[in-house]
């Protein structure tokens, strides 16, 4: 490698170890090698943040629940936060449905192929726009997320006699050898392949992805604020049709969460719009 230029035969080898890794070693996933947008795109809102053997469950209920976009464009918010449970960080449930919303009132209930359309959409940012148009319609695009980043950076960045031990490698380095190596007569293949040998990668070295200025620490779960709105929106959700509103102390009362935390993702939550609040007590806010 010189720079961030490579040679023609740094790219064949660096190609053919990740298709014969992948060739041997492929992981099998219900929204892989499918061709429906919608279908594409629930998966990848699902596995942002969130670990791959948590999705596959959700996603199977996911689906049946709302087999396409229409069906979720069209469903109370309720029952869309209800099917969420369990997958945390709410909002992406939240721009999922808006996103189909768009998808059915603004393009005819079809989704578009290129990347720079598919950002229009309500919550969708480079990464997903570039993952949909690549495994729905076949695009060769350029794009990053963890597994791929960990895979660059242990291969082209690992060197210590070429790279500083404290250096921290940005995606701006990354993209460009993305670029150079990608299969571009079967992407949807090849970003399968490099997000296997990434997943993998990590059970048998110290995760690459660390050396990443991109890279942050998940904080802790437990005592956290994501874990109050999580419980007020598990509770609210499985209430809906039930009652018309809970109060924070009964929340607290079923979830063991001191109400001092709760108030607080509660005041989150109103102000994002996902639950409403009156007289004390709250809902969803359909």
């Amino acid at each position: 490698m010189s720079g961030l230029v490579l040679l023609p035969d740094e790219i064949t080898s660096f190609q053919n170890k990740i298709w014969t890794f992948y060739r041997e070693n492929r992981r099998e996933f219900a929204w892989r090698g499918i061709s429906d947008p919608y279908a594409v795109l629930v998966s990848e809102m699902m596995l942002q943040q969130t670990q791959t053997l948590r999705v596959v469950p959700k996603y199977d209920e996911w689906m049946h629940a709302f087999p396409t976009a229409q069906a979720l464009a069209t469903a109370p918010l309720s029952e869309v936060l209800s099917h969420w449970v369990g997958l945390g960080y709410n909002r992406r449930a939240v721009f999922l449905q808006k996103a189909c919303q768009a998808v059915c009132t603004e393009h005819g209930g079809v989704f578009p192929r290129a990347v720079e359309e598919l950002q229009t959409l309500p919550g969708i940012g480079p990464y997903t726009a570039g993952a949909v148009s690549t495994f729905a319609f076949n695009q060769p695009n350029v794009f990053i997320e963890t597994n791929i980043r960990s895979v660059f950076i242990h291969f082209f960045f690992s060197d210590a006699a070429l790279v500083p031990e404290d250096k921290k490698i940005d995606d701006a380095e990354i993209a460009p050898l993305v670029e150079q190596t990608l299969d571009r007569t079967n992407p949807r293949e090849w970003y399968y392949a490099l997000m296997d040998y990434g997943a993998d990668l990590k059970k048998k070295v110290a995760n690459p992805s660390r050396k990443s200025r991109q890279y942050t620490r998940q904080t802790r779960f437990e005592g956290s604020l994501r874990q109050a709105r999580g419980a007020i929106l598990r509770q609210l959700s499985a209430a809906s049709g039930k009652a018309a509103f809970l109060t924070l102390s009964q929340i607290s009362l079923y979830e063991k969460i001191d109400i001092a935390r709760l108030e607080r993702a509660a005041d989150k939550l109103v102000a994002e719009n996902l639950i409403a609040v009156s007289g004390g007590g709250y809902r969803i806010a359909d």
